[in-house]
């Protein structure tokens, strides 16, 4: 009876309003009757916490889809799959039934979306293809389940990608679906309002199970990919949209495993649990993912309307950013110490990774490979806007493999890789300038030999080197960046510390306190005799004049050590100084390339 000229943004509106009411509701329900998360050792929340609010969702969506979606054969199996995934939800929040019924539950599931005609045609092979869609909406349903392990995350994650998922079928004139998912995003959006942090009521597994099969259904529907163009475009659209739930999967499952643990067990280990271990709050965090996300739908758009090689050149970048991204989230330390050794120990699997870890030049040479290609194309779609099925592109196909010998060749000579990426610096700049500059030349030198230059342009190989500088550099820096683009971690049981010295000696000790925040270390300020030092700024601490208000800076800033970083104190202020600490029962120690106790006389 609704039906007719329904807008979207009334539907995701109306279901916005349900869902909030909805969700005061359960979560009243919820606590008179106690059913409450109560904290755990491997769970993050503590305070106990409203469950069901999977219910809201779920009976929001319902509400919606009855009044408004028009009704197709498509969205009445998805929502009848939907469903059958909450129940199941459902009862493991009541019952906690074992992994392998939950699994048979979502096979059913699955069976029921299938069933319909619904399928990811990958590989014209129909029961590849079945199979395929199997492990699509298993594998996304679970990622979903594992991605709730913050306020706010799950949830706000699949109303992004429901969100891109709109805008595909809003531009491919798909009005039902759109109608479908605009119901749905609004459920998710309500159920925010007292599940982002600090969340009042939890979605449970009736909520996550309904929420990824539901969404990872629902891509199937879209149409924004396009059948028709190509493996590639079919499979990146999906995987973009659900990036974030895809890649909290694949880097805890693997490290889970390098660690001797079970990937299905509960942890504190998740993407978002590492970004909290590097300093941001939990807030913080999920607002990084939420960006992750958003960045990742705006390009499942682009992909579907660039042409395969600009796609694929997008998906690329993406990628590389995703597996620097990844590799330093790894690093994290989010495990006691004695857990590490007994996996060590135990586990030959993780020792084997270990030493592989150890060859990550082999690595470097591959990542440079891809940046060496995609600077080479990116300065031809520069210069010529499209040259695809051109002359161009025939010349471009044909002197890429020998560009990348060459260059990569010019690296080795030049001594890129001799280099760590944690202390990259402005001399590796240079470094990286002069191997640039030798593998252009050794490149123009060879087509000028084998090909005369003909129909080459020279502006290439100009743009080609600027592209190729910034992203050998960019790339070496990430640890830095992401590094110094994230606060400095501290501790409740870390000592203050103050660092007598602001020069060279002490921004590298304060350096090696930033990169090694296990030591337990934190550092408020520096002190210098230097007049001219004095209020200024080093990377964010203020630098405090020595003109006798030592005392009065280590009791005002609660100071429990200082560092002396400089050589040239002298052995008279070097005693003042000791003398002050002595008052004051703080530790006075030396900090050149290790922190060494300072005898008192």
């Amino acid at each position: 009876m609704f039906q007719m000229s329904v807008n979207p943004f009334i539907v995701t509106l109306v279901s916005f309003f349900s869902s909030v009411i909805l969700t005061f509701l359960v979560r009243g329900y919820a606590r008179k009757h106690e059913f409450v998360a109560k904290p755990k050792s491997d769970r993050w929340h503590k305070n106990p916490t409203a469950m069901f609010g999977g219910v809201a969702i779920f009976l929001s969506t319902l509400l919606m889809y009855a009044l408004f979606v028009p009704k197709t054969k498509e969205s009445l199996i998805i929502m009848g799959g939907g469903s059958f995934l909450f129940v199941v939800g459902f009862i493991d929040d009541f019952l906690n039934i074992k992994p392998y019924q939950k699994l048979i539950g979502q096979l059913i599931g699955a069976g029921i979306v299938i069933g319909s005609g619904l399928s990811l045609p990958i590989t014209g092979y129909e029961v590849i293809d079945i199979w395929i869609t199997v492990f699509w909406l298993i594998g996304i349903t679970n990622a979903l389940n594992l991605l709730d392990n913050m306020d706010g995350l799950a949830a706000g994650i699949a109303a992004i990608g429901a969100f891109s998922l709109a805008i595909g079928f809003g531009a491919n004139d798909q009005t039902t679906e759109l109608i479908f998912i605009s119901a749905f995003v609004g459920a998710l959006v309500g159920f925010l309002v007292y599940n982002f942090n600090p969340a009042t009521i939890f979605m449970g597994d009736c909520g996550s199970m309904f929420v990824g099969f539901l969404l990872s259904s629902s891509v199937l529907l879209n149409q924004t990919g396009g059948r028709s163009r190509g493996v590639f475009s079919i499979l990146a659209v999906p995987v973009l949209i659900l990036f974030v739930p895809i890649f909290d999967t694949t880097l805890v499952t693997i490290l889970r495993k390098m660690w001797g643990r079970k990937a299905s067990q509960g942890g504190r280990d998740h993407t978002s649990h590492r970004l909290v271990a590097l300093g941001l709050s939990e807030r913080a965090a999920v607002l990084m993912l939420y960006a992750f996300a958003v960045v990742a739908g705006t390009l499942s758009l682009l992909v579907s309307q660039l042409a395969l090689t600009q796609s694929f050149a997008i998906i690329s970048v993406f990628i590389i950013i995703l597996t620097i991204v990844g590799v330093y989230l790894s690093k994290v330390q989010v495990y006691e110490q004695q857990d590490a050794d007994l996996a060590k120990k135990n586990n030959a699997v993780f020792g084997f990774l270990i030493n592989v870890s150890y060859k990550r030049r082999i690595f470097e040479v591959f990542l440079d490979a891809l940046l060496i290609t995609l600077s080479y194309y990116g300065a031809y779609v520069l210069l010529f806007e499209s040259f695809e099925n051109t002359d161009n592109w025939t010349l471009f196909l044909k002197t890429l493999p020998l560009l990348i010998i060459l260059k990569l060749s010019a690296f080795l000579v030049v001594g890129v890789y001799r280099g760590l990426w944690r202390y990259t610096s402005i001399g590796d700049f240079v470094t990286f300038t002069k191997a640039v500059a030798l593998g252009s030349i050794l490149s123009v030198l060879a087509i000028l030999f084998l090909y005369r230059f003909q129909n080459f342009s020279r502006a290439v190989f100009v743009v080609d080197a600027i592209i190729l500088l910034f992203a050998i550099a960019g790339s070496r820096m990430a640890f830095r960046m992401i590094r110094q683009l994230l606060p400095l971690p501290t501790s409740a049981e870390g000592r203050k510390v103050l660092i007598y010295g602001a020069g060279d000696g002490g921004e590298m000790v304060l350096r090696e306190l930033k990169n090694n925040p296990e030591w337990k270390y934190h550092p408020v300020g520096f002190v210098d005799d230097d007049p001219l030092k004095k209020d200024k700024v080093i990377h964010g601490l203020r630098v405090y004049g020595g003109d006798g208000s030592l005392e009065r800076i280590c009791r005002e800033k609660e100071v429990h050590e200082i560092l002396i970083s400089s050589r040239r104190l002298s052995l008279k202020r070097l005693n003042e100084v000791k003398e002050i600490c002595r008052s004051a029962d703080i530790e006075i120690k030396r900090a050149h390339l290790k922190i060494e106790p300072v005898e008192f006389e």
